[in-house]
């Protein structure tokens, strides 16, 4: 059965080739054009459910962004989508709620690596396979944070598909199984948890693409329990330019290679 006209992806109704090569995957649509509004000469190319897409450049080259909506099963159906257009490196740039003490409400977190408490990427590979970013991108990430003077952590992000059982965990059914793997993933040093970046990772080794992440701490509940100062913060404005930052040395460093 097809579902969409030939050479369009049934779900971002994009065109294969209509897409740059390099992608910023935020969550929410809303962001895009806020993130576009870096590129030159951005255009809207699609909206289509969750999932809205712009096209622009940097430093002359073709890139775009897609917003994934919550969760794997988007996040891995947009991952997809764009690799059948054309595009080969993906920087998830996202929201995620911090658990090391150590991550206050605003800085940012690198994912080295992400624990995969979701189901999506068990539809792609056995559980012992690990979900890892790609060294390229995090490298790029992590030398963005730096230029930009931004206050950053890079390590490992535990990954969930529901929001409340990490926030409610005591109302859940399974709360005995929730609160003993949030004890164990804290202890095993844990930066922070959001909801997409195990899946992407999985996926983009599947597909043989890169794929890194770069999250705003928007609180730390983990900080809110000991009492120590714990304000929410919303603007995503200093993810988004690391993101940038990075796929500008992504860009300039696979150009050098050629």
């Amino acid at each position: 059965m097809k579902y969409a006209q030939e050479g369009t992806q049934y779900h971002l109704q994009i065109r294969n080739q209509e897409v740059g090569k390099y992608v910023i995957l935020p969550g929410d649509p809303k962001r895009c054009e806020k993130i576009a509004a870096y590129f030159d000469t951005p255009v809207l190319l699609a909206d289509s459910r969750e999932f809205v897409t712009y096209n622009g450049y940097l430093d002359g080259v073709a890139v775009s962004v897609t917003s994934t909506g919550i969760g794997g099963p988007s996040a891995a159906i947009a991952m997809e989508e764009l690799k059948k257009a054309g595009a080969h490196t993906f920087i998830r740039v996202g929201t995620c709620g911090g658990m090391d003490p150590t991550v206050k409400s605003g800085d940012l977190v690198i994912a080295t690596g992400a624990v995969r408490a979701e189901g999506t990427s068990r539809e792609y590979a056995p559980v012992e396979f690990p979900a890892v970013a790609d060294p390229d991108v995090v490298n790029a990430l992590r030398r963005a944070a730096k230029k930009l003077s931004l206050p950053c952590h890079v390590g490992v992000v535990q990954c969930k598909d529901s929001f409340y059982g990490q926030h409610e965990a005591e109302k859940m059914p399974v709360d005995y199984e929730l609160k003993a793997k949030w004890s164990a993933w804290m202890r095993l040093g844990c930066k922070a948890s959001e909801m997409e970046s195990a899946a992407l990772f999985v996926v983009a080794s599947y597909l043989r693409v890169r794929c890194g992440s770069v999250f705003l701490t928007v609180a730390n509940q983990e900080r809110e329990k000991a009492g120590l100062s714990n304000p929410v913060v919303h603007d995503t404005d200093s993810a988004i330019r690391v993101g940038i930052e990075a796929l500008r040395t992504l860009i300039r460093e696979d150009f050098s290679k050629k």
